[in-house]
C-alpha cells in the first residue's frame, strides 16, 4: 500500500506528528482562547523542536488552565513559580511571563484576539508545489506581528507569526496533493 502524499515536515514515522499535520495544520481554528493557545505554544516552541511542544501539550493544557485567557491573565508571581517547577512544560522565564502578559493584553482587545488575527488571513496564497515553495516570512506575517507587537504581544516576530497562521489556517501551505490540503 502507498503512503499518502504529505508536506514533509510532518515526517512520515511519528504518529504524534503525523495526527497533528492530518487533523489540525492548516485548518481554520477561531475563538479568543483556542487561538490564544496556539500564540503561546508558537512562542514557547521558538527555538525547539514543534514535536517537543505537541508531546507536552496536554501538560501545557493543564498548567495554563486549559489557556483561558481570563484565568492566565490573572495570574500572579506564584503561578509563575508554579509554571517554571513544571516539568511537564517548557520551563523558561522569559516565555512564561510573555504567555501571562499576552493573556493580559489579550483581555483588553476590544474586537478578541481571533477577529484580530484572522483580519491578516491570507485566502489566496498560491499553493506550495513542494515545502521549498512555502515562506517562512510573508508581508502578511511581518504585518501581523507588527500588529500584535503594537498592542504590546511578546515573542510574535514575523516566524512566528506565519507559525501561527499556518497552523490556524490563515493560509493553507500543505503542499500540492498533500492529503491533508482539501480536508
Amino acid at each position: 500500500m502507498t503512503e499518502p502524499i504529505r508536506c514533509a515536515w510532518a515526517g512520515m514515522t511519528d504518529p504524534t506528528y503525523i495526527t497533528y499535520h492530518d487533523e489540525e495544520w492548516g485548518r481554520p481554528l477561531k475563538g479568543d482562547d483556542e487561538v490564544f493557545e496556539r500564540v503561546a505554544l508558537e512562542a514557547f516552541q521558538s527555538g525547539l523542536s514543534w514535536l517537543t511542544i505537541l508531546r507536552k501539550r496536554e501538560n501545557f493544557r493543564a498548567a495554563f488552565d486549559g489557556f483561558s485567557i481570563p484565568k492566565v491573565a490573572a495570574y500572579t508571581e506564584r503561578d509563575v513559580e508554579r509554571l517554571l517547577g513544571d516539568a511537564g512544560i517548557v520551563r523558561n522565564r522569559a516565555k512564561v511571563e510573555a504567555a501571562i502578559d499576552n493573556a493580559r493584553v489579550a483581555l483588553d482587545l476590544p474586537d478578541g484576539l481571533s477577529e484580530l488575527v484572522w483580519s491578516f488571513a491570507e485566502p489566496g496564497a498560491p499553493v506550495p508545489k513542494t515545502m521549498a515553495d512555502v515562506p517562512a516570512i510573508t508581508p502578511g506575517s511581518k504585518a501581523l506581528a507588527k500588529e500584535l507587537k503594537k498592542h504590546g504581544f511578546k515573542f510574535v516576530g514575523p516566524t512566528t507569526a506565519y507559525a501561527l497562521m499556518q497552523a490556524i489556517g490563515l493560509v493553507n501551505d500543505h503542499i500540492e496533493g498533500c492529503v491533508a490540503r482539501t480536508r
